[in-house]
């Protein structure tokens, strides 16, 4: 059939073989029925075939040794003391590790909180690991294709609560510097939220979030590469590294990080607001939310705005 290795038994090449060699005999001891010419001619064309069945011979022999199998290499995985979010294979948010896998000046990437066997992960603790990572040679169609086998626990580190950013000049929203050229339409995230009265987050297509604890506000960079400015707004003056918070409950404005693609939940919408939501508001109620994105140096890039439903 097209596309698949053509291949015999070996007993069969073997029985071949032998046959080929008998043949060959014979063609030598006949008498005088054939020309010595014709003779020589059969037995070089004879011979080469005898060549090229134990060359196939030869390398089916070595099919079962070049079949795919299972690699297995020990890594280092680097662990943050914070959480992401991904999605798994039933298409549901879930909670995830963020690691670095051997270079730790790498992209944070998403990891299962049970992926690595042995290893129990516990939020607001670094770790560096030592982990043997399989590479399976047939992953199953529905599964991952790496395991993961905890060695040991190279530096397992408590990490404090960061401090909340604060900028005091910062009294109403017309105090809020921008970047040069900005504000600028860099980035985007969900416009909606709906949240029930048992504290249940979801997006606006009724996916669900996150607890109230580990619930980001993500916030993607949405830039066309064909954009004259790319270059320019990929530089360090020009990433989302806080933001202001401006809340229909209040008239203070709050200053959040955007740690591991965004701010969290319960940093731009506090415990007494977050109540207020899920105990106050009725039914389809809403309140519109704004996130001033700001740079390192607490220069506003751009504003965006979201909804919180109640369910």
């Amino acid at each position: 059939m097209v596309g698949e290795r053509f291949s015999l038994p070996m007993t069969s090449l073997i029985l071949a073989l032998l046959m080929l060699s008998e043949f060959m005999q014979y063609i030598q001891n006949l008498p005088f029925i054939l020309s010595s010419t014709i003779k020589r001619k059969m037995k070089k064309t004879l011979n080469l075939l005898f060549l090229l069945l134990a060359v196939f011979a030869i390398s089916s022999c070595s099919s079962d040794d070049d079949e795919k199998k299972d690699s297995v290499k020990e890594i280092t995985i680097y662990v943050s003391s914070e959480t992401g979010e991904s999605y798994g294979f039933n298409s549901t948010p879930e909670e995830c590790m963020l690691v670095k896998f051997d270079n730790p000046n790498g992209e944070w990437e998403h990891l299962g909180l049970y992926r690595i066997e042995g290893f129990t992960y516990v939020k607001g603790h670094e770790y560096e690991l030592r982990v043997k990572m399989t590479t399976l040679a047939n992953p199953p169609a529905d599964g991952y294709s790496h395991k993961y086998l905890l060695v040991k626990i190279v530096q397992d580190k408590l990490v404090k609560e960061t401090e909340t950013p604060t900028d005091n000049s910062v009294k109403s929203e017309s105090d809020i510097e921008y970047q040069e050229l900005c504000p600028y339409n860099k980035y985007e995230t969900e416009d909606n939220y709906i949240v029930d009265g048992e504290g249940n987050i979801y997006k606006g297509n009724g996916w669900p979030k996150p607890s109230y604890e580990h619930s980001r506000i993500y916030v993607e960079n949405v830039l066309d590469k064909g954009d004259d400015n790319w270059v320019k707004f990929n530089s360090i003056p020009y990433q989302a590294y806080c933001s202001y918070v401006i809340s229909p409950l209040t008239d203070n404005i709050r200053m959040v990080y955007n740690e591991d693609g965004g701010p969290l939940f319960k940093d731009v919408i506090p415990e007494s607001e977050f109540e207020y939501i899920t105990k106050k508001m009725n039914s389809g109620e809403k309140l519109q939310y704004f996130l001033i994105l700001a740079n390192v140096y607490k220069k506003g890039l751009q504003k965006l705005k979201f909804t919180i439903t109640k369910q």
